[in-house]
């Protein structure tokens, strides 16, 4: 019996399930020498490198097998949600990326997550203080490998096209940019609202902006929404919405598949910028067909300052993906996520563009300037706000996401996103 099965009938055993409703081997359950990783890095680079990195692996560890399952973002997220809310250790798969906060907390609760505060402890030595996204009550759940911040990624020849001789640092600015860009006869922003997410960052850079450090710190514990920063941040989002800077159809527009998503649009020079995060460079890249992205044309500038807001100028928005292990999965799953964090494997990851790494040893392989850029800037935040639907839960964030979406689409306002939330965070209470 696989150490999953057997964490399956303990978890059954434990709940009173009848046997019916806890059985089947499930589609990601394995063996004791069968590693099942999923990750999202589904296009090339990332993808090939991946399944480099596997390979590698067996052939050190004899007698493991790694299975790859490469998702497209949304697809993997889609199918975590799936399996966690099985709560069957059988449909999770032993290694996964882990957003942590609130999210994490719920599947450390269900028991669905293994504490490798001990067995990987010169790795969150390593990595510092940014593993603490990925800790509950002091025991650390999943090993960060990726952490960066959303900030508007542009076409520095477009820009040059339009006149706009230097990147936005305000929000007149911002504005004065997307008349010059529309003036030269160019789309200035690509976002794929149909995603949620990309459109929800607008109100989370926006609500970092009105709102201070201790205000958000204090909501993501209390789930109190009551500051009216929250609401004013609904308001410049709506502000941002009425200047109409978005592609058309842009209600309608994925993430990050293909060439007509927000990221292959700026990839492909149809916009002149979209906001994302540290993942852009790599997803452009795997998005055109020199496997090239934007290249020397990439430029990055952070969300633009918000007068009389509250929140600190230097702060940032982001956060980051982790490797997490399953409760039940094999042994070597642990040593696995080990080696992915190991230099070796970090330097390739950084020089194929594929985010911000934390080893410290690998970030002087970053060979994308911007990326390189990038990494300065969150290294000198005084500190990075964490994605508001990884840090509320998926059901508060999630009802704020689609409030926000209402936002975008006309169909609400600033005080509907407060609502929204307050509703679904006096739920969690």
């Amino acid at each position: 019996m696989s150490r999953k099965t057997q964490a399956l009938a303990a978890l059954c055993a434990g709940l009173m399930i009848a046997a019916t409703g806890c059985g089947g081997s499930g589609d990601s359950g394995g063996d004791d020498n069968t590693i099942i990783w999923w990750h999202n890095s589904n296009n090339d680079p990332g993808k090939g490198y991946y399944e480099q990195v596997a390979k590698d692996y067996e052939l050190a560890n004899p007698g493991v097998d790694v299975k790859v399952q490469a998702f497209a973002h949304e697809d993997m997220l889609t199918k975590l949600d799936a399996a966690f809310q099985s709560g069957d250790p059988e449909q999770i798969p032993d290694v996964y990326m882990e957003r942590g906060g609130g999210e994490l907390a719920d599947h450390v609760e269900a028991g669905l997550t293994k504490d490798l505060s001990e067995d990987a402890s010169d790795e969150i030595d390593m990595i510092g203080g940014s593993v603490a996204g990925w800790q509950v009550d002091d025991k650390t759940y999943a090993l960060p490998f990726s952490i960066g911040v959303v900030g508007f990624w542009y076409n520095k020849d477009l820009f040059a096209k339009a006149g706009i001789t230097a990147a936005p640092t305000t929000m007149a600015d911002f504005y004065a940019a997307v008349d010059k860009l529309e003036a030269a006869g160019i789309q200035p922003v690509s976002v794929g609202a149909k995603d949620a997410w990309p459109a929800a960052h607008y109100y989370y850079w926006t609500a970092v902006r009105e709102c201070s450090e201790d205000i958000l710190t204090s909501a993501v514990k209390s789930l109190d929404f009551a500051d009216a920063c929250f609401e004013k941040a609904g308001d410049d989002l709506a502000d941002i919405v009425a200047h109409k800077p978005f592609n058309n159809g842009f209600l309608s527009t994925g993430a990050q598949e293909g060439p007509t998503s927000a990221s292959g649009l700026l990839a492909t020079g149809k916009v002149a910028m979209e906001l994302a995060g540290h993942w852009e460079p790599g997803v452009m890249q795997g998005i055109t067909e020199d496997k090239k992205g934007l290249g020397d044309k990439t430029g990055w500038f952070a969300f633009p300052q918000i007068e009389s807001g509250q929140g600190d100028p230097a702060a940032q928005m982001g956060g980051g993906d982790a490797w997490a292990v399953s409760e039940g999965a094999p042994d070597a799953s642990v040593d696995f996520v080990k080696y992915l964090l190991s230099t070796e494997v970090q330097t390739g990851f950084a020089k194929n563009g594929m985010g911000l790494p934390t080893n410290p040893d690998a970030t002087g392989a970053l060979t994308d300037p911007a990326l390189a850029d990038l990494i300065k800037v969150r290294d000198s935040a005084p500190y990075v706000q964490l994605y508001f639907d990884t840090a509320f839960g998926q059901s508060v964030g999630g009802a704020m996401n689609d409030a926000i979406v209402n936002v975008f689409a006309g169909k609400g306002s600033a005080a509907d996103i407060v609502k929204a939330t307050q509703a679904a965070a006096d739920k969690e209470k």
